[in-house]
């Protein structure tokens, strides 16, 4: 069946490519990860199956003893659920986005650069004096934020609170995994994993530039390719290295229809799955009991992963440029002083920094 799908949408049969190399290390648990970080973002329509995806992602990782935190940045607050969190459970997680000021306090550590927690919005960029977080050691946010979740270290930013109807954005909340992912520094062999806002929401920040990989879920419909077509377009100016996963792919002519609109995007996809949607009903089944295409496809995505290059440079450029934007647009305005002094000259986000 596989070399017939091959042969219908333009694929190569056969040959052992990396992914399979990387599904044969994990099961002999001989598997080591390349030298970069990564940090990966899902995105696509709502409804397509993100954060499903994500979740199953997180727990591929996890189950193979990678380091993995997962951050629900999603309006819709589910990714908890995903992972197999109770209703209960996932509601007393601690919502970053409540407690942003938290955040920004000890994040700007002793930077002369940032006059008060007031006047840090989520652009700010990591300076001299910045506190910088690190995956595996102990730090103030970690520990007031992050829950285990069957190996998966979750944080989320919490829902829309009836409080904020009419009078806030929701991107107010997402700050806080900005100035996270700004001040971030990840180690060889961790990942971080994103789920984001659906559609294209998340180009009202900068912070869909953050992210060495962006996994966006695509249905085979015309809506969702849609949606890709406007990703692409919009990310095209920043470098962002977009990959389609395709899901809910019921036949081989929706494979097919995928092949076509999205052509060498298109990674890899997800048939139908008993798993996934048992998950969804709230009966989740043992990571074991994952169909093996659905486990190809998550080996897929992670050889993808580790293949992708880490550009510091470029992140921390691009943190700046929309700082820069941002003090101009509103944030000085707003700060009542010229926020665009926070930037230092001298520094630039590289994983040899210590956490100060």
């Amino acid at each position: 069946m596989r070399i017939i799908l091959s042969m219908l949408c333009g694929l190569s049969p056969g040959g052992t490519g990396r992914s399979e190399l990387i599904a044969r290390d994990l099961h002999k648990g001989t598997y080591k990860k390349g030298p970069d970080q990564m940090k990966l973002a899902f995105v696509g329509k709502g409804g397509s199956g993100k954060t499903t995806l994500a979740a199953l992602f997180s727990r591929h990782l996890a189950t193979a003893g990678l380091p993995v935190l997962a951050i629900d940045a999603d309006i819709n607050q589910h990714l908890g659920a995903a992972l197999g969190l109770e209703e209960d459970g996932a509601a007393a997680l601690p919502p970053m986005g409540l407690e942003i000021d938290r955040i920004k306090e000890h994040l700007r550590g002793t930077n002369p650069r940032i006059s008060s927690v007031a006047s840090m919005v989520k652009t700010t960029p990591p300076g001299g004096g910045s506190n910088l977080i690190r995956l595996d050691e102990r730090n103030p946010i970690c520990d007031r934020f992050q829950r285990d979740v069957e190996g998966v270290r979750l944080m989320v930013t919490g829902p829309f609170q009836e409080s904020d109807l009419g009078l806030a954005c929701y991107h107010s909340k997402v700050g806080a995994v900005e100035l996270l992912l700004n001040h971030l520094l990840d180690r060889e062999g961790e990942y971080v994993v994103v789920d984001m806002t659906a559609g294209a929401d998340s180009f009202a920040s900068g912070m869909f530039t953050k992210f060495d990989v962006t996994f966006l879920i695509a249905e085979p419909t015309r809506r969702s390719i849609a949606v890709y077509r406007q990703y692409k377009d919009y990310a095209r100016e920043y470098g962002v290295r977009i990959k389609v996963v395709g899901n809910k792919v019921s036949s081989d002519d929706d494979l097919c229809f995928l092949r076509e609109e999205v052509g060498a995007d298109l990674l890899t996809w997800v048939r139908w799955s008993p798993f996934v949607r048992a998950a969804e009903k709230g009966r989740p089944r043992p990571f074991s009991e994952l169909e093996p295409a659905s486990r190809k496809a998550l080996q897929d995505m992670l050889a993808e992963a580790d293949r992708a290059p880490r550009d510091w440079e470029k992140f921390y450029r691009q943190a700046v440029e929309f700082h820069v934007r941002n003090a101009h647009r509103w944030a000085s305005a707003a700060a009542g002083e010229d926020l665009t002094t926070q930037i230092d000259p001298d520094f630039l986000l590289h994983p040899d920094l210590q956490p100060s």
